[in-house]
């Protein structure tokens, strides 16, 4: 399967009337935030397949019964698991606690109680499916993977248990810019996942399970 993940930028080679022309084999969208919701409508109108997101720490409370607080046409897997294409994909967005009131923004306690609210429902599939997470996408990325030394761009440290807790396949994240150096890598291996920046767009090929 050919799976577009996007985050935190706009790119106007995907934002085009050309998009279905640029990338007609894709098979599955995945956004991992910061992105404008009529952005990812856009992608999901024109592709016509599937497009699960979670919200960045940029992007407004989520709220179904808000046209401006949601994706139309796309589904938030913030904190949910969906089986999509053959894949099992879960969502945990946000990012780290750095301006005090705002939204989709945790300390490292919280996001440690996110991942544990979210562990019984991967253990659930594991034991009706046999199998780990294929895909989990976030927007930030892991403490000490992909993440930098200012406070907003710090990594959670909850990613690292869960990672080697669940073993899903890929970590998909946003939110850091792997330009700014070249000596910033872009995709590691940690445990048996391979984490990915996919900053600001990344096609990856994911085997999927039929």
């Amino acid at each position: 399967m050919k799976v577009l993940a996007v985050s935190d930028s706009v790119v106007d080679r995907l934002y085009s009337p050309r998009l279905g022309e640029y990338f007609r084999a894709v098979d599955l969208v995945l956004g991992c935030g910061d992105l404008p919701y009529d952005y990812l409508e856009f992608l999901v109108s024109l592709l016509n397949v599937p497009l699960l997101y979670v919200p960045g720490n940029h992007d407004p409370q989520y709220d179904e019964k808000k046209p401006a607080a949601r994706a139309d046409g796309c589904e938030n897997i913030d904190l949910r698991i969906r089986q999509v294409k053959g894949l099992i994909i879960a969502g945990l967005g946000g990012s780290i606690n750095y301006t005090p009131g705002r939204v989709n923004q945790y300390s490292q306690t919280r996001m440690f109680q996110r991942v544990a609210s979210l562990l019984p429902a991967l253990f659930w599939k594991r034991l009706s499916t046999g199998r780990v997470p294929d895909i989990i996408i976030a927007h930030s990325p892991p403490r000490g993977i992909h993440d930098d030394e200012d406070l907003p761009h710090n990594g959670f440290a909850a990613f690292e248990p869960l990672m080697r807790i669940a073993r899903p396949r890929y970590l998909l994240h946003g939110h850091t810019m792997v330009y700014k150096s070249n000596l910033v890598p872009s995709i590691t291996r940690f445990a048996q996942t391979t984490v990915i920046n996919v900053y600001p767009y990344r096609m990856i090929e994911v085997d999927a399970h039929v």
